[in-house]
């Protein structure tokens, strides 16, 4: 079984197409799906979704493209609205310096708010951080001193030092389809040099579809091509691969029901 950890079923993009998307994906041998928030305000949304699926989940928090409509969120809101039983993470939350979309300020502010949601219940946090990597590590370090918490950094395309940072830390790497493109040869000598206790792989879809449907609308079946690339580079099977990520998933997002393995 392998896990999309994240994705997002609730962009326009997938909107006709949800009951065939869900289906695929268990055809494929994706067992569970963590459909990602990107505005609080938007929950509902999701957990339409979510509870539409047996095998879906969601996370609820503000992406720092939209912290500046969502400024004010505090920790015990986002906690109270985890208390729902299909939220299972707080998220994404963090840096990106790519777009500036939103201010560096009140990125920083919801990626702490974030952070202490994490703390305070346990769930993880998953975190988008681009082009970011020393002021995300700055964050990282401070607010791991203050208390610890669990999180990816999903989609993972800074440098070695963050990753190993966050390692270090006892967080987790998420990768997606970019494992897969022609130009990432420095993510894949990353992957496979990272603790095989720590890596996830993901969708990140409709977005970021893996070399093989390059150009296409990604969804969640295709994270098995992401997969079987990571296997490749660590030199172990698709098999392990599916294994390990599955394990390391449900030891992060320990609110998903894990499959009874008997059956």
């Amino acid at each position: 079984m392998l896990i999309d950890s994240h994705c997002h079923l609730d962009f326009p993009d997938f909107a006709d197409d949800l009951a065939g998307i869900v289906a695929r994906a268990e055809a494929s041998g994706v067992g569970r799906i963590v459909t990602i928030s990107t505005r609080v305000k938007r929950l509902p949304e999701l957990l339409a979704i979510a509870e539409r699926f047996a095998n879906v989940y969601c996370s609820v928090g503000t992406h720092p493209h939209h912290v500046d409509e969502e400024d004010g969120i505090s920790a015990d809101e986002l906690v109270e609205l985890a208390q729902h039983p299909k939220v299972v993470a707080f998220g994404e939350a963090g840096l990106d310096y790519f777009y500036e979309h939103g201010s560096r300020d009140a990125q920083e502010r919801g990626f702490r708010t974030h952070i202490a949601a994490a703390r305070a219940t346990g769930l993880p946090l998953v975190i988008h951080t681009r082009e970011a990597d020393e002021n995300c590590g700055r964050i990282l370090e401070d607010e791991m001193a203050k208390g610890t918490f669990r999180a990816v950094l999903h989609c993972y395309t800074g440098g070695r030092d963050l990753a190993l940072q966050a390692i270090e830390l006892g967080l987790f790497i998420g990768f997606t389809g970019i494992l897969t493109f022609k130009k990432s040869q420095a993510l894949r000598d990353l992957a496979a040099e990272l603790p095989a206790d720590r890596v996830l792989v993901e969708t990140d879809s409709p977005y970021l579809a893996p070399g093989k449907y390059r150009g296409k609308r990604n969804e969640p079946a295709y994270v098995v091509e992401t997969a079987k690339v990571l296997a490749e580079v660590r030199g172990v099977t698709p098999d392990e691969i599916a294994r390990q990520t599955t394990e390391n998933f449900f030891r992060l997002f320990g609110k998903v029901p894990a499959p009874d393995v008997a059956a």
